[in-house]
């Protein structure tokens, strides 16, 4: 039996959904990374719904909990660049709705709906019980234009994979829209979010769940966006006269210029991008890859060659319309964008399986598709034409993993695949992700022992915590770093953790990396496997202020005593806004741990706690 609680759910959405297709700053003191005023005490319970807020300054997400970053992790969304940064679709440019009262804004009505068909903006989402929901009161009383803010400022992917599987969860729920918010602009920056996850099918599902005459300009810009990511440009077309209404983006002329022909109108199409030519509103590869998808629309004379040598940087909009006209994209430029992108390319469709492998791996690691999913795409490419043999022989690796004779066959495979040279982090994590079945399937033997750890650290990406508790004998017995590691990450994975297991072991095991030990403290004490006295006595000892304060910590504390599922979601993954576990603060990972656990999110928080052993 697999995790007996919300996650087990959740692989097998997970594992559905993927069958569809600024740097940080370092302080010294870390006061928040919540806006000022989150959830404060002195905000009445029930307050006015007030007019959209005037600008943004005033609700600005500090990010000082974050260290320095090692790659480069753009804190707003790549603009549709056209004409050097005068007009793209950029979600984090300033909202026009900020700056009218609410109710003055109109869009014009898009499509004939009678009432009885129009959806409320009170209640949005997409996942149904089975799914994983967490509920319409996921986000509870809180501040709705705290939490957009809080949505919009978030640095991602985060560093966990089973954290963002329930961030995911909770952007997806059928919450009801906080208060203060248009229901629209909710839906927007949940949607965004998504997308900065590498989440372009959901971003995409929440999008259409809002009818097009109650969009917003920030709606606009998501939809854009996410359009782009799906590379389905067309899924655009019936919002392009009220955005043309509503922004003075360029993208939008050029993306009626792409309806205009995809809907059997090349001439119209041919004048409207000439327009744009000789007025040079656009120019450039982004000019010609609207172009190029124009020419792709039939009865169309129009070939254009692209190339690419004098872009210095890959944006959503170059992205979204290469892969839709299936263009090939410079490896280099790919290193211009974060690991996002490469989750984005995982779906692609135009994309054969062997040209979607490195983006596939870089998915299942980012938890946009699960493991199931990942060997699914495997076993695809493995039949492909255009498999190459070193792909053939990973995919066989991983069928000998499965399938193979014997114990030795199967274990000895996937030592291969977690050992292989020359693998960057996604890659090497994916590959854990890829033999998680096949782990949890894998008799309890001694000729195991050496690998004992990394076994268990397979089973739990894929949620594999009984399975898991089966080897807790041969970890004991193994001795060394390797079994001290392997009960470090069943401490924390398992459902009542190891008899015994206590500060000792924690304070005596040096088989992590400094913070990786902090942070195996931080999931005990989160997951109450550690007395009080013992808390005390270990955080002094391993320097993690524990007890610190904050606005981030108070809104924590709130968020759990309301029982607000979602708003913890949310908050635990704010604390994990890096891509190196040895970044993560350990106090802010302890209150993340706590505040799931609290909450009935007891699967996930431990989940996380295994993750950030194994991968420490």
């Amino acid at each position: 039996m697999r995790l007996n609680n919300r996650p087990s759910r959740l692989l097998l959405a997970s594992a559905a959904m993927a069958l569809l297709a600024v740097p940080a700053i370092v302080r010294s003191a870390p006061e928040s990374i919540l806006p000022p005023g989150f959830g404060e005490p002195d905000s009445p319970k029930t307050p006015p719904k007030p007019s959209q807020p005037k600008g943004g300054s005033d609700f600005k997400l500090p990010t000082d909990i974050l260290p320095e970053d090692d790659e480069p992790r753009p804190s707003g969304p790549r603009r549709i660049a056209v004409t050097g940064g005068s007009v793209p679709a950029n979600p984090d440019a300033k909202d026009k709705d900020a700056e009218s009262e609410e109710g003055e804004e109109e869009v014009p009505l898009l499509v004939d709906l009678p009432p009885s068909a129009r959806r409320s903006l009170d209640n949005v989402g997409v996942l149904g019980f089975d799914d994983g929901d967490m509920g319409a009161t996921a986000f509870g009383a809180a501040d709705g234009r705290y939490l957009n803010n809080v949505l919009r400022a978030m640095n991602a992917p985060v560093v966990s994979r089973w954290s963002s599987i329930v961030l995911r969860r909770a952007l997806l729920s059928k919450s009801n829209t906080p208060a203060n918010v248009n229901g629209a602009d909710w839906v927007a920056e949940r949607a965004w979010l998504l997308l900065k996850m590498g989440e372009a099918d959901s971003a995409r599902l929440l999008v259409q769940s809002v009818d097009t005459d109650r969009f917003t300009p920030r709606m606009f810009e998501i939809a854009m966006q996410s359009a782009l990511a799906n590379a389905d440009p067309a899924s655009a077309c019936p919002l392009v006269e009220g955005a043309l209404v509503e922004s003075k983006e360029k993208a939008w002329k050029m993306e009626r210029a792409i309806c205009s022909a995809l809907s059997g109108e090349p001439s119209q199409a041919s004048a409207q991008i000439d327009a744009l030519r000789d007025r040079r509103e656009v120019k450039g590869v982004d000019l010609l890859l609207a172009e190029k998808v124009v020419g792709a629309g039939g009865n169309s004379r129009r070939s254009v060659k692209i190339e690419w040598d004098d872009v210095p940087a890959l944006t959503v909009w170059r992205y979204g319309l290469a892969t839709t006209t299936a263009v090939p994209i410079p490896e280099p430029l790919f290193k211009t964008v974060g690991p996002r992108v490469r989750a984005w390319q995982a779906k692609a469709p135009l994309l054969t399986f062997a040209e979607r492998q490195r983006a596939a791996d870089v998915a299942a690691a980012l938890g946009v598709f699960s493991g199931d999913a990942l060997v699914s795409h495997y076993a695809a490419m493995a039949e492909s034409d255009d498999v190459q043999e070193a792909q053939a022989a990973l995919a066989d690796s991983l069928r000998l993993a499965f399938a193979g004779k014997n114990v030795g066959d199967r274990l000895g495979a996937m030592r291969k695949l977690w050992g292989a040279e020359g693998l960057d982090r996604y890659t090497r994590y994916a590959r854990y992700i890829m033999t998680a079945r096949a782990a949890a399937m894998l008799p309890v033997t001694d000729a195991a022992s050496e690998d004992v750890d990394n076994l268990i650290f397979s089973m739990m990406t894929g949620g594999f915590d009984l399975q898991a508790a089966r080897w807790a004998k041969i970890a004991e017995s193994a001795g060394g770093t390797v079994g001290e590691r392997a009960q470090a990450i069943l401490a924390v994975g398992l459902p009542r953790g190891i008899p015994g297991y206590d500060s000792g072991d924690v304070s005596g095991f040096d088989g992590l990396t400094p913070n990786g030990s902090k942070l195996l403290f931080a999931g005990m004490a989160g997951l109450g496997r550690l007395s009080a006295g013992d808390i005390e006595s270990l955080a002094e000892d391993l320097e993690v202020p524990i007890g610190r304060s904050s606005p981030w910590t108070r809104a924590m504390d709130r968020a759990m005593a309301a029982g607000e599922r979602g708003t913890v979601a949310v908050l635990a993954a704010a604390a994990l806004q890096t891509t190196d576990w040895a970044k993560v603060r350990p106090e802010y990972f302890y209150r993340a741990i706590l505040g799931l656990r609290q909450v009935g999110l007891d699967a996930e928080a431990r989940m996380i706690a295994a993750e950030a052993v194994a991968r420490s």
